[in-house]
Formats: C-alpha cells, sequence, structure tokens
C-alpha cells in the first residue's frame, strides 16, 4: 500500500521538475540581451579606462538642467552598466531626464600590464585626468563627483587631496568604517594572505571575487532566485530582466594585484580611512579636508557595505554642509528596483539643484 504522504512528496517533486524545465527552456528562447540603454559617447580614455559622456535627453528646457557636470566614479570590481541596465532600471537615465549633464569612468579589464597599479594610481593618476577632460568637455572649471561603492572611496581620496577641483561630492552605498560588527568582507579578509594571492595570481581573478561575493549570501544569491525564476517562467519580460542581472553578476573584471592587495590592507584591514592614517605618494589622506556640500547616499538593508559602514562619514569630514539619504533596499536594489528609479534620482537631482545656481559657499552653510 503506497502511503499517501509520500505520493504527495513525490507529486510535488514531479511539480518542481515540470517547472525547471519549463523555466529552462523558456530561458534558452530568450537569446542574448542587451545591456545599456542611453546614448553615449567617449570623450576621453587613457590605458584600460574610458570616460563617456551620456547624450543629454532634448526635451528637458535649459532651465531644468542642472549646470555643473556629474562625474560617476564606479567600483573596479564590478561592471558600471548596472546603473544603465535596461530602460526602465537606469538610474542614469532617470539622472538625464532631469537635466543632468553625466559623465561615466569605465575602467575597463585591467590585463598583466596593470598588476602592480597602485592606489595612487587611480587617486593621483587616473582621475585628475578624468575630472580634467570632464571640466573640458562640459565648459566648467568644476565638476560634481558621484562615487559609488568602491569608487566612492576612491573619491573620497581624491576629494580630500584634490578639493578645489569638485563643486559637490555624492558618496553612493560607499563603505568609509570598514570595522563595523555587520561587514562581512572584514570577516572574509581576515583569513586572507595578501601578499601570497597578490603574488600567486598576478592579478586577482574577477571569477574568484565573485565567488567571494555570492558566498557572503548564499542562499539568496544562488538557490533561491532560481526557484523564485520559475514563477515567472511565462513572462518574457521577467525573463529578460534575470538574464540581464547575471550577466552583470558574472561579468567581473580582474583586479590589479597591487591595487587589491592596498585596498584591502589599508582600507579593510588597517581601517586607515577612519583612523586618519593613510598615506598616498607621501601625502596625507585628511577627510577633514572634504569641505564642500556632501550627500552621502545609503541602503538600509545592503549586505555588502552595510549602513554602519557609510554613516560614520558626516562625523570624518570637514562639510558643514552635510546630508544623507537612506533608501528602503539593499546594494543591487539601490540601482534597479522600482522605488529606487523614483526615490534616489530625485533625491540626488533636487541636491544638486539648490546648490547649481551660483551662491556663496556661506549661503549653503548650515
Amino acid at each position: 500500500m503506497t502511503h499517501p504522504t509520500m505520493d504527495k512528496i513525490t507529486r510535488e517533486m514531479q511539480e518542481f521538475s515540470q517547472r525547471v524545465a519549463r523555466g529552462l527552456s523558456a530561458l534558452t528562447s530568450v537569446g542574448d540581451v542587451t545591456i545599456g540603454s542611453a546614448p553615449k559617447d567617449a570623450i576621453f580614455s587613457l590605458d584600460k579606462l574610458t570616460v563617456y559622456r551620456s547624450r543629454p535627453v532634448e526635451s528637458v528646457a535649459p532651465r531644468e538642467r542642472v549646470r555643473v557636470p556629474v562625474m560617476i566614479c564606479y567600483a573596479l570590481v564590478n561592471r558600471p552598466y548596472m546603473m544603465d541596465l535596461q530602460p526602465d532600471r537606469s538610474l542614469i537615465r532617470r539622472l538625464l531626464d532631469r537635466g543632468v549633464d553625466l559623465y561615466l569612468i569605465d575602467w575597463g579589464y585591467p590585463d598583466g600590464a596593470d598588476r602592480y597599479l597602485e592606489v595612487s594610481d587611480y587617486v593621483l593618476r587616473y582621475l585628475p585626468r578624468c575630472a580634467e577632460a570632464v571640466c573640458e568637455a562640459a565648459g566648467q572649471p568644476q565638476l560634481n563627483l558621484l562615487g559609488v561603492c568602491q569608487g566612492g572611496t576612491l573619491s573620497l581620496c581624491y576629494a580630500a587631496l584634490e578639493p578645489a577641483r569638485i563643486r559637490n561630492l555624492i558618496t553612493m552605498v560607499t563603505p568609509v568604517d570598514f570595522r563595523t560588527p555587520e561587514n562581512l568582507l572584514t570577516k572574509w579578509s581576515e583569513h586572507i594572505d595578501l601578499a601570497q594571492l597578490a603574488n600567486a595570481t598576478g592579478n586577482v581573478p574577477g571569477e574568484m571575487l565573485n565567488a567571494l561575493f555570492v558566498g557572503l549570501m548564499p542562499f539568496r544569491l544562488t538557490s533561491q532566485k532560481y526557484v523564485d525564476l520559475m514563477d515567472h517562467s511565462d513572462d518574457p519580460h521577467a525573463l529578460e530582466n534575470f538574464l540581464r542581472m547575471e550577466k552583470w553578476i558574472f561579468d567581473s573584471p580582474d583586479q590589479p594585484g597591487e591595487m587589491f592587495r592596498q585596498f584591502v590592507q589599508w582600507f579593510v584591514k588597517e581601517n586607515r580611512l577612519v583612523n586618519g592614517t593613510l598615506e598616498l605618494d607621501g601625502r596625507k589622506v585628511d577627510l577633514k579636508r572634504i569641505s564642500m556640500p556632501l550627500l552621502n547616499v545609503f541602503a538600509s538593508q545592503d549586505h555588502l557595505v552595510p549602513p554602519s559602514a557609510s554613516q560614520p562619514l558626516g562625523r570624518l569630514v570637514g562639510s558643514r554642509d552635510y546630508a544623507t539619504h537612506e533608501f528602503r533596499g539593499g546594494h543591487i536594489g539601490i540601482y534597479v528596483s522600482g522605488s529606487a528609479q523614483r526615490d534616489v534620482p530625485e533625491r540626488i537631482v533636487s541636491w544638486l539643484r539648490e546648490r547649481d545656481a551660483p551662491k556663496s559657499r556661506a549661503a549653503m552653510k548650515r
């Protein structure tokens, strides 16, 4: 006699297998997906990096445009098209729609020739050259700098060492204090011999870092998302969204070995940015020199850069015009979720517009 419970389990397993088969069949039928939707033009290149200028939205009236250009400094560990994944999931498009003159640094794909690049190369060589190119293209003496994740950390160093070029600074899901209890990257780094890793690999393979990030939240970033996908196997739009996200997750550039070693040792393990002990090319990185207006945007449910890692920035900088914006979501949702498309660009642009007119800095202090 067959046990009724076993019959139920068998039926559920068969139904699940059928759902998986339908989902896989639907995914293969989608084909390749396009990434990035906003038209752009290259205005500058140096070594592996390229600076792109997004074409403005012509329907935006001149009086609604943000006068000072915005340059986005993205992280090195992933590709920046997460900010322009598709037309309805694009922080870049939403900023363009609000009249921002927008530029983006694409760091490209480092190779063996880049293994000895250092943090100082990015902060004191690449960022100044990119900023100079943006200001020249925009016809402005200064720019607004938007630093994202690790790119935000590099932007803070640049702003502290070369503050004259920056009109306003925005940090987005940017780690500052790497030693907070919630910081999963800190726990991971405690068990890594960085010198040995750099010597063994030259550049640190992107696949290795991708496995690390997935391993920090293994169920959510592996099994759960594929189970959830089965509920949308009949929706071509949802399947395309899934494939775009997968393409971004696994498109991980290698990291220059020495840059990676220094960044993890100095910022993560030794927390030099918070302790005030960071020096680049013999110059002390003093966050108190950051006196320009600063907006710090972070995500309340961020598992990679928890709020506790970003929030200390306010007490470390010298700016008297400091504001924060907390987005209710995670590290990826802040770019692509529906609520982020409405919330984050509007907050950034409204904050910039308040500081875009040629007012005295004293009038902005509060």
